[in-house]
């Protein structure tokens, strides 16, 4: 049997609890704090500029809507078009260094200001404003009366229905975003804050007598996926209005290679910032000395403590996450490739490979990390740190941020660019070598199984399992020398539907279970001496979780021993395993 493991899908049967909920349900989005909806206010105004004449680069869906928007628009009042487009013609030539993609920025935020359609009214208080938010509100009028006035009223429904098309095409790549990152940082969102809130109210014993109390509200934290067809083409925009964060997102757009990701990682991470405030109010001089010296080169800095704090932990976890992906596919390929070489150096170059890989991750990490120091991002580096503690170890960083924080030496983060600069002048010479080499290298071997497991992988997290069954049964039949990995896989497909009954479902659930263990089971006696023992060593593991479920601690004891005697290799799970018999020995 040829020893691959298919360690993505290994990974995707994530050991800890978190992942395998976050798979086993149909994952609804929501769960996690998101919705991909269209905003009404937002068609309006950007449909208003479009009235204007500002034309942004589209998509090819977008440049389609486009006609169909111009050609319900020729009814257009001639006198309201020229207000509509005297105005954008003052702004831009108050703003003549900016595009018109740049220019539409302050008005998307001036949209999320306005009351929802149909009234599009000011917000109540303005003067808290920035400057940029002030000015384009001055637009607000011109809004209102554009959609009084224009087809827009008649059509929303209409277009409203092409947006949410656009945003549903989107749902697999967010789904994919939103588990990856959520997987990685070990966590997920807070979605509900309380929050004190200080209220008057009559003395009950004195009416003319008024009181004060303390009242704690629960507030909803959202994150907003807008897809917008009059998005310019490549363009994200962000705005954060109290506990709601929109990321307004041409159509088309592949979410977890975006910069939509930075966003929804704020959202997460935001909270955490929040609740160890105190804690990061202790190294407050030392974070603003390492921005002092950042804002001598670069004076558009913020100073702000917390703001840096937050910036710094979303780049760092950005760059670690998409490294930890990078380095995880990268060992599943040389894994192929090393069953498919015949002698020990050929089987060494590809390990050299993968080391050279390796490097090279880091290294466009560490540039990355330099370029968010620079940025004012001081203490990406540090979290960086933090964050590769946390891959090994698999706690929660909600659980670890106060550790985090505490750990932190200020006095070690003025050298960072210094210390990481040989990386740094590796990746970008990297960079330049890949702009001018327009071959792209494919290095995964093209090996049916894995071809086929990972598709198959793909059907399992829509929660198709029937399906997914009936495809891994029949590559038993097709390729019974690759038994071990097929079994891996159906083992894995029975405890995610195991986990979707209910507890009232106890009799369905426990045969899901029964059949996991029994494929888990299989794994292990169909192995050879060419086993990955990787491969088993996940597969004990699997089982003694099983057992664990049941409460045979016993058994579930002896299992994880049995992981552990394989020792830790790549890819397997020695250090769940030696947790799991750390944990039972104490009871």
């Amino acid at each position: 049997m040829k020893k691959v493991l298919i360690y993505i899908l290994a990974f995707a049967f994530s050991l800890n609890v978190f992942a395998r909920n976050i798979q086993a349900q149909s994952f609804d989005l929501m769960q996690y704090g998101v919705r991909i909806e269209p905003d009404r206010r937002l068609i309006v105004v950007l449909a208003s500029l479009e009235a204007a004449g500002i034309e942004t680069p589209l998509t090819a869906q977008g440049a389609e809507f486009r006609q169909k928007l111009q050609k319900d628009l020729q009814g257009l009042d001639n006198q309201l078009s020229e207000k509509l487009k005297f105005f954008i013609k003052q702004y831009k030539a108050r703003h003549s260094d900016m595009t018109d993609a740049q220019i539409i920025a302050p008005f998307i935020s001036m949209a999320y200001a306005l009351t929802p359609v149909p009234d599009l009214a000011d917000p109540s208080r303005s003067s808290d404003l920035p400057a940029n938010l002030l000015e384009a509100l001055d637009y607000a009028p011109l809004v209102r009366e554009f959609y009084r006035r224009s087809a827009l009223n008649t059509k929303l429904d209409e277009y409203v229905k092409d947006y949410q098309a656009a945003g549903d095409a989107m749902r697999p790549s967010t789904r994919q975003m939103v588990s990856q990152l959520l997987d990685y940082l070990h966590t997920k969102p807070q979605l509900t804050y309380a929050e004190k809130i200080k209220v008057e109210a009559k003395d009950p014993k004195n009416k003319k007598k008024t009181l004060q109390k303390t009242e704690i509200r629960e507030r909803t934290r959202r994150f907003f996926i807008v897809p917008e067809l009059l998005a310019s083409k490549g363009t994200i925009n962000f705005v954060n209005t109290g506990d709601d964060y929109f990321a307004i997102v041409p159509p088309a757009t592949d979410l977890g290679a975006s910069e939509v990701r930075r966003a929804y990682l704020q959202f997460v991470l935001d909270p955490l910032i929040f609740d160890n405030a105190k804690d990061i109010s202790t190294f407050r001089d030392g974070i603003k000395a390492l921005l002092d010296e950042r804002r001598k080169t670069n004076p558009n800095i913020s100073p702000d403590v917390f703001l840096a704090v937050s910036r710094s932990l979303v780049a760092a976890a950005d760059a670690k996450q998409a490294e930890f992906e990078k380095t995880r596919l990268a060992t599943s390929q040389a894994r192929q490739k090393i069953d498919l070489m015949k002698t020990v150096d050929e089987k060494k170059a590809v390990s050299a490979e993968l080391d050279r890989l390796r490097t090279s991750f880091a290294d466009e990490t560490a540039l990355q990390l330099s370029e968010a120091y620079e940025r004012g991002a001081v203490l990406a580096f540090y979290f960086a740190k933090q964050l590769k503690g946390l891959e090994d170890s698999g706690f929660d960083i909600a659980s670890s941020m106060r550790d985090i924080i505490l750990s932190l030496d200020t006095t070690k983060e003025t050298n960072r660019l210094t210390e990481f600069a040989d990386a740094r002048n590796r990746a970008l010479k990297a960079r330049e070598d890949r702009k001018n080499n327009t071959t792209t290298q494919v290095s995964i071997i093209d090996n049916p199984v894995t071809v086929k497991l990972l598709e198959v992988d793909k059907i399992i997290n829509t929660k198709n399992y029937t399906t997914a069954e009936t495809q891994l049964k029949k590559l038993l039949e097709e390729y019974p020398t690759e038994s071990a990995r097929i079994y891996y896989a159906l083992g894995r497909l029975s405890s995610l539907s195991a986990e979707g009954f209910p507890k009232e479902d106890l009799d369905k659930r426990n045969q899901r279970l029964l059949e996991a263990k029994v494929a888990y089971t299989n794994v292990i006696r169909s192995a050879t001496a060419n086993t990955d023992p990787a491969l088993l060593s996940l597969s004990y593991v699997a089982l003694g979780r099983i057992y664990e479920f049941y409460d045979d601690n016993d058994y579930a004891l002896k299992i994880y021993e049995a992981a552990i005697k394989i020792g830790e290799v790549t890819g397997g799970a020695f250090n769940e395993a030696k947790a799991a018999k750390e944990r039972l020995s104490k009871k």
